[in-house]
């Protein structure tokens, strides 16, 4: 019987690749770790951590450089010791600070039921200006017309409008309660911003996949349904998000019509001491509320982002 030797080829031996590196899993070195980088590659991620630490420090530098210009700046100012006096008096922060608190608990319910209310009546009103079909004309243009309108109405009208026009009516039936009609002014105006966005995230699926379901059966409802409204409302996330983030901030309007959010008491607070530290801590607690929710946002853009350059669902 003959045997016949099999001759390794290159891809026993293991070929360098582009950068000088063995491939790895061959060769003698594939019986230990099976790869070995090359001093070219050591080299050049050296030379990747170096450049990294350099910005790092760069970048710590000058934010340093920069804060501390700004509070020289601040401090060095004239009017400085009457500003800390009045703005940031750690006294008055301490007893505004559980007020605030207790009232911000109200602009979060405002920020759930509206919420939820502008995101159905948005939808509504975004689903009624893309209905085809000339009977529907009415409501086409009734839904346009909202839009417009209270898009271009500043939203501080609108509440004292409401808060302070309803009562104004003495309609039986209807509330007087501030904090509802303050809460029914947000969602008539939010409900007009994200009715557009809905539409833009409608309009922006291709007429293609509209058509797709009409062939395989659906209706014009079903395919809205189950075809169109899905893609939009995914596509659409990042500045539904935005818009909720906005609507955080502007719950705290309603103070206007008396209701005792957390922007009222400190007001109450400021009325009595004349001293406006109370709308600082406010204000804080309010930018302690949105971050996470901006970040939150930005995760979920970057995340969509990915996912579309990569050909995945959008």
């Amino acid at each position: 019987m003959t045997v016949v030797e099999e001759q390794s080829g290159p891809e026993d031996a293991g070929e360098p690749d582009g950068n000088g590196d063995r491939e790895p899993g061959s060769g003698e070195g594939a019986q230990d770790d099976g790869y070995t980088p090359s001093r070219r590659r050591l080299e050049r991620e050296r030379y990747k951590r170096t450049r990294a630490r350099r910005a790092t420090a760069l970048a710590a530098v000058s934010t340093l450089v920069t804060a501390v210009v700004l509070y020289l700046v601040v401090v060095g100012a004239p009017g400085w010791p009457r500003t800390k006096e009045t703005f940031f008096d750690g006294r008055y922060a301490r007893e505004a600070l559980p007020k605030v608190l207790d009232g911000l608990w109200l602009n979060v319910r405002l920020l759930l039921v509206c919420g939820a209310a502008v995101l159905v009546l948005g939808m509504l009103i975004a689903v009624a200006r893309t209905l085809r079909g000339p009977v529907f004309f009415p409501l086409r243009a009734l839904a346009a017309a909202y839009t417009d309108f209270f898009r271009g109405l500043p939203l501080i009208i609108n509440l004292m409008i409401v808060v302070l026009g309803v009562p104004a009516l003495r309609l039986q039936g209807v509330t007087v309660d501030p904090v509802l009609l303050g809460g029914t002014a947000l969602t008539l105006t939010y409900s007009a911003y994200v009715a557009e966005v809905f539409r833009a995230g409608i309009e922006s699926v291709h007429p293609s996949q509209r058509a797709a379901a009409r062939s395989l059966g659906l209706t014009n409802r079903q395919a809205l349904r189950h075809v169109v409204l899905p893609q939009a409302v995914r596509r659409q996330v990042p500045p539904l998000l935005n818009d909720l983030v906005s609507l955080q901030k502007d719950t705290g309007l309603v103070s206007i019509g008396g209701a005792v959010d957390a922007v009222r008491a400190a007001d109450i607070i400021v009325g009595r001491s004349l001293n406006y530290t109370p709308y600082i801590v406010a204000g804080l607690v309010f930018v302690a509320l949105t971050i996470p929710m901006t970040r939150f946002t930005d995760w979920v853009t970057a995340r969509m982002d990915r996912q579309r350059a990569q050909g995945g669902p959008l």
